[in-house]
């Protein structure tokens, strides 16, 4: 399989300027508050306290769920860049922006994850009631060797940006597990949003609802997917509650499923920048 890096480099090398202008914005502005927030996080013990006992207390599963919605937070922002507006105007839950509390257990989680990689043997070796000084030297020895994030350049903010990417989904490949992460094999609903937002079409010529196998009348009112498609309501309201594939050719609509909807937007995103995995 096709690495997920090479896929977002892919995406990238397909935006046009103004179009990468304004995900770089994007990205800069989303980066420095979760800078912010890391700062405050580090500066202040209660707070630190409090985030990593809620951490601590998070089963395996509700960790990978938790780096699995921040990356697709993230993959968001580049789809919806390629997209345009269109593809912002009915955003799902599952890409939302997080409450706090799980910003900020999740912007702790990739700092002990990325201290564990450049010193995985201080940081077992070390008392959590220590972690928040062992966190704080290394940030400072991070920031120290960069030209410091406010001053970064637009190729500092996507490599970064791919960084990130990269790092997440090599986390939710290897820790994500069964529930809200999915199974590979099984169904998954359509995600309501997705659902509202079909539009209601008139037949123009006759044909034949595949789900019924019954006659759709010349001028009869149907609900059109975004493939092209079109069924009788009733059909394809039931048929959405149980699948998010299109009956006819198998494309799929987004889901509330955190791990399929990274995995939908993957294929989505190597689809338009022409990689296509082997």
């Amino acid at each position: 399989m096709m690495a997920n890096q090479t896929i977002i480099m892919a995406a990238l090398s397909t935006l046009s300027p103004p179009q990468l202008s304004d995900l770089t914005n994007s990205i800069s502005a989303i980066f420095r508050e979760h800078h912010r927030r890391q700062s405050y996080l580090l500066s202040s013990p209660t707070l630190f306290s409090l985030t990593l006992r809620h951490l601590r207390s998070l089963s395996l599963h509700h960790k990978s769920l938790l780096i699995a919605r921040h990356l697709l937070y993230n993959l968001t922002l580049l789809k919806n860049s390629m997209q345009g507006a269109a593809a912002a105007a009915t955003p799902l839950n599952s890409s939302a922006p997080m409450k706090l509390r799980d910003l900020d257990a999740v912007l702790l989680l990739l700092l002990l994850c990325e201290l564990h990689q450049h010193d995985g043997q201080q940081l077992l070796e070390t008392p959590p009631s220590q972690w928040r000084i062992l966190l704080c030297n290394h940030v400072s020895r991070k920031i120290l060797n960069l030209s410091g994030f406010g001053g970064f350049s637009s190729f500092e903010v996507l490599n970064e940006y791919v960084q990130i990417v990269a790092k997440c989904s090599n986390f939710v490949n290897v820790l994500g597990c069964g529930g809200e992460l999915g199974k590979a094999g099984t169904s998954a609903a359509a995600a309501a949003a997705a659902v509202v937002a079909l539009p209601s079409v008139e037949v123009s010529a006759g044909g034949e609802c595949v789900i019924c196998k019954d006659e759709i009348k010349e001028g009869r009112e149907v609900c059109e997917l975004p493939c092209g498609h079109y069924f009788h309501w009733m059909c394809i309201l039931r048929w959405l509650r149980n699948k998010n594939t299109c009956p006819c050719c198998r494309y799929r609509l987004p889901t509330d499923d955190a791990r399929r909807e990274i995995d939908r937007i993957f294929e989505d995103l190597a689809r338009i920048g022409g990689c296509f995995c082997t």
